[in-house]
């Protein structure tokens, strides 16, 4: 091989290493916590889902489909590590979000509910007890901005725990702070909270969108 065709050999060879570089940063995940004004409730509590790891505080990544596979997964594994374990705890989890954050007319959206959690089950994330409200996975409609998933963990005071009739017929508008009257529920154990929007609002998805449309688009 003469020494131009190797100089041309290294270049292309080198222009290639520097593409693949270039696309594996702008394909980069990038985690970022909540704003500090977010972060009153990250208070000794882990929350953590498929692929994503422990979400705690954090923002749901604009990346990897995230924003839509949070939707279709089952419940995550919610651990306290600083839970006694001759005890039992409430576990809870609400949209304060719904239907959107400027006009919050649902809230609180009952996502989960479930009480009678020992306390060793509750330290490794184990979430087995009585199940009020099974878990419905975060479904933020579209163009309603970001929604915070909030997780609160309570000590059980009272052996039985229930939901009212009425309580039990929708998952919308719950009056949690008379459910927490009610049962002599405190200030929580642990607490943490999460933010996503729907996937379809994300700049990924829409520029997406509009490539494929300019793709599509017939030319004259």
């Amino acid at each position: 091989m003469g020494w131009n065709m190797r100089l041309a050999t290294a270049a292309l060879l080198l222009g290639i290493v520097i593409g693949a570089a270039d696309e594996e940063e702008n394909n980069k995940c990038v985690y970022e916590t909540l704003p500090d004004i977010e972060t009153g409730l990250c208070s000794g509590l882990d929350v953590f889902y498929p692929e994503l790891g422990n979400i705690a505080c954090m923002l749901i990544p604009d990346c990897n489909n995230y924003r839509q596979k949070i939707t279709a997964w089952g419940e995550p594994i919610v651990k306290f590590p600083e839970a006694m374990e001759g005890a039992y705890y409430i576990l809870v989890m609400v949209d304060p979000d719904a239907p959107s954050r400027a006009s919050p007319k649902a809230r609180y959206w009952r996502h989960w509910l479930v009480t009678d959690i020992k306390g060793t089950d509750m330290k490794r994330g184990d979430i087995k007890g009585q199940e009020l409200s099974a878990y419905q996975p975060p479904s933020p409609p579209p163009q309603t901005g970001f929604h915070r998933y909030q997780f609160f963990v309570y000590l059980q005071q009272e052996k039985v725990i229930s939901l009212l009739p009425k309580e039990n017929k929708t998952r919308a508008s719950w009056k949690m702070d008379k459910f927490l009257n009610r049962y002599h529920l405190g200030e929580p154990e642990a607490s943490t909270q999460f933010m996503t929007q729907n996937y379809q609002d994300s700049p990924d998805f829409q520029n997406a969108t509009e490539v494929e449309e300019e793709i599509d688009e017939p030319k004259n």
